[in-house]
């Protein structure tokens, strides 16, 4: 059994061993430096964080990761259920190589189909197969409850607050990317 007791500026982490009732404890000299306006920052990180592994459970139960649940909610809402995987990975922010092996993954246990663009044979199509459609059905009830769960606390008038501040964070740190010399 593990537990996790802050007290202060200490950590103290107490493992028991439930055959020989030993106790070992760790002691934790850290103190944290951050800011308030960091700790902002990373509070907003942790919670995505916990989002996206509460959420990569339940899609592993279905055969999927994170990304690749995410390019079939994105084809699900594209026109005719396919898209260039160029848009789809703009869309996600996935550089177009992470793209490829996801779309190969998913293409190879037949939850999307990947073709040429008639248009121009350079462009690779992915379109959402009837599986891919109908594994997100079976998805959505527990995706569902489980953003439930983490957003029970908060009013319809809260998450209007929360999707407006985060929105704003999201602009503000997109333009910081933007202007950053890489």
């Amino acid at each position: 059994m593990l537990k996790l007791l802050q007290l202060k500026q200490i950590t103290i982490i107490v493992t028991a061993n439930c055959s020989k009732e030993k106790k070992r404890v760790e002691k934790t000299n850290y103190q944290s430096d951050l800011t308030f306006d960091e700790k902002v920052m990373m509070a907003i990180v942790r919670a995505a964080e916990n989002f996206k592994r509460t959420h990569s459970i339940i899609f592993k139960k279905y055969g999927l990761s994170f990304p690749q649940y995410n390019i079939l909610r994105v084809l699900e809402s594209s026109d005719k259920g396919q898209n260039k995987i160029s848009t789809v990975g703009k869309i996600m922010l996935v550089p177009g190589a992470n793209m490829t092996g996801l779309a190969k993954r998913l293409e190879k246990q037949n939850f999307i189909i990947r073709k040429p663009d008639p248009g121009d044979e350079r462009v690779t199509l992915l379109a959402i197969t009837d599986k891919g459609k109908n594994t997100l059905k079976l998805i959505e009830d527990e995706k569902d409850k489980a953003i439930d769960i983490i957003l029970k606390e908060f009013t319809k008038s809260d998450k209007d607050d929360l999707l407006n501040k985060t929105r704003k964070i999201i602009k503000s740190t997109t333009a910081l990317n933007k202007g950053m010399v890489r």
